[in-house]
């Protein structure tokens, strides 16, 4: 395995196109069994620079039932790829190690995993300041982390924390 570069881009018309391809075809494997599926990830915010990969989050009912995803998923390509450290999703990649073009990532529906990811992506669509901070942000890093994704994910995560503490306190003052 080589490394894994960060390469942001700005393409946000095509990421758009891509996710409701993918959503398609998630849906049209598995989409019995999903409680939700959601866009998430800096390609979901419009006028973000991102790694041009799709997040997308499947929503499903009792995670420790990920096994029965994994023929559907693999038939459209998803290949499952085993995390310890995540307990609270399962992660799906789509395309090359390190190329991928898309990763899915499976949670139970409604649980702190699945509302914080929707926080964060809402709160970001809904304030462009923020949005902006987190760009640069990114942009830094990537050029900091060029040849450290891990490196890149990790330094991002208080910003993340942040970003979703403020959106709870935004839905509990209202």
């Amino acid at each position: 395995m080589g490394k894994s570069r960060v390469h942001l881009e700005n393409d946000h018309l095509k990421w758009q196109k891509n996710y409701e391809y993918e959503k398609d075809q998630i849906l049209q494997a598995i989409g019995l069994k999903t409680l939700g599926i959601e866009h998430i990830g800096s390609t979901s915010i419009k006028g973000m620079a991102a790694k041009p990969i799709i997040d997308i989050m499947v929503g499903v009912l009792d995670l420790a039932d990920y096994f029965m995803f994994l023929r559907p998923l693999s038939s459209i390509d998803f290949e499952y790829v085993h995390k310890p450290e995540l307990t609270e999703r399962k992660f799906f990649r789509k395309g090359e190690w390190g190329k991928g073009t898309c990763h899915l990532h499976m949670c139970e529906y409604g649980s702190r995993e699945w509302n914080e990811k929707i926080l964060f992506r809402n709160y970001l669509q809904a304030h462009p300041a923020a949005a902006e901070k987190y760009a640069t942000l990114k942009k830094q890093l990537a050029s900091k982390y060029q040849f450290d994704r891990p490196a890149y994910t990790r330094e991002k995560e208080p910003f993340i924390k942040t970003v979703i503490e403020r959106a709870m306190r935004e839905i509990q003052q209202q």
